[in-house]
């Protein structure tokens, strides 16, 4: 029986640190690894991606000021380059993570290509791509002509699924393909990381990883861990995608500059979830999180609110444990719980790496993306 062939993909992301483009960026690697040519496209290289592989290009696109504009547009240079690896490398896909702006200037450069140079265009949604740009009537119009113009659309929830309809009004197939984790192995042992670290053995490691935009609630987490009354017992790494100078001073004020530990861009994160007993997760809304998921591979359970998509990463309460968004009295119930029951956060943690191996692989989840781009290019055009 002859192999499929491989497909010529292009993947359109944001480069910085934040899950649709980690996801995008694991995707595009797992899709290399599979025989696939893959091109990605963003204004720099992103995250995670490898400097070197032979089946995976990266085609920066130029932001250019011009005096008749105010501000620099990045939509119309994007889609420009979009036409142009399309049209170079023949790709069969176009696949774009992200509405806003990325799945309006795939179909800007759709119109700037002869109909067989066009090709198909999958959008993902990610989540404030709904769930705040949708609801804005500067935006909404827009992401919604762009997801009804996809050949076809995924959410990463069945969360951020219904909410796409609910807030846009989308009425065409939205097909939920959950994120997935290619856990790496760790270079250095669960006691060199924590040596590093300056955690002892009988410290509880509270780990928390965001780019740390206000939707992360990082001013909850610090109260909730303030909270905590024997300070003693445990430390908080925070790795951080973009500065934390702003929070600082909140850290002064709860005195809490012994426990926290901070560090930025890590790439490495399995040296430091490896090393964690307890994740932490205060946002207001989370479409999946990605970060939950990632500590899930390595046995580390998750304290976060009960939001969005995340109890379809966490269910029930033997993965993890769930309270109410904005409660900081329960997140700190919750976490102290687990520092004095070290064998209950053991099990927890075995329990929620099992779940996530049979249920969010690479082995399980980029075959339905696979499936979904030969069945859009099997359709007529």
């Amino acid at each position: 029986m002859l192999a499929e062939t491989p497909l010529r993909i292009g993947i359109v992301c944001y480069p910085t640190i934040g899950g649709s483009g980690i996801l995008a960026t694991s995707l595009g690697m797992e899709l290399a690894l599979r025989g696939h040519d893959v091109h990605f496209i963003s204004y720099e290289r992103p995250f995670r991606l490898p400097r070197e592989h032979p089946r995976i290009q990266f085609h920066p696109v130029a932001i250019g000021g011009h005096d008749l504009f105010k501000y620099p547009d990045y939509t119309l240079p994007l889609s420009v380059k979009m036409a142009e690896v399309s049209r170079a490398e023949r790709l069969d896909i176009l696949h774009v993570h992200y509405a806003v702006p990325h799945a309006t200037a795939a179909i800007l450069a759709l119109s700037m290509l002869e109909p067989a140079e066009r090709p198909r265009v999958v959008t993902t949604l990610h989540g404030t791509d709904t769930t705040l740009l949708g609801i804005n009537p500067a935006f909404g119009p827009a992401i919604r002509h762009a997801l009804e113009r996809s050949d076809a659309v995924t959410a990463v929830s069945t969360f951020l699924e219904a909410e796409t309809r609910r807030l846009l009004h989308v009425t065409r197939p939205i097909e939920v393909i959950y994120n997935f984790v290619s856990p790496a192995v760790p270079h250095r042992s669960r006691a060199e990381s924590r040596a590093e670290l300056g955690v002892g053995d009988e410290t509880a490691l509270l780990i928390h990883a965001s780019n740390l935009r206000s939707i992360k609630r990082i001013d909850l987490l610090l109260e909730a861990v303030a909270r905590i009354e024997d300070r003693s017992r445990f430390r908080l790494l925070i790795l951080a995608g973009e500065s934390f100078a702003p929070f600082k001073a909140e850290v002064r004020r709860l005195g809490l500059e012994d426990q926290i530990i901070v560090r930025p861009r890590v790439h490495e994160v399995e040296e430091y979830y490896s090393a964690a007993d307890i994740g932490l997760v205060t946002s207001d809304s989370e479409s999946f999180c990605l970060s939950i998921l990632e500590g899930m591979f390595y046995a580390c359970p998750s304290v976060a609110t009960r939001v969005g998509g995340i109890p379809e990463v966490i269910r029930g309460d033997s993965t993890g444990l769930l309270v109410d968004p904005g409660d900081a009295e329960a997140l700190a119930a919750s976490i102290s719980d687990l520092i004095a029951h070290p064998g209950r956060r053991q099990a927890m943690g075995r329990a929620a790496k099992q779940f996530a191996e049979s249920h969010f692989t690479a082995e399980i989840i980029v075959p339905a993306y696979e499936k979904l781009y030969r069945r859009e290019i099997a359709k007529p055009r």
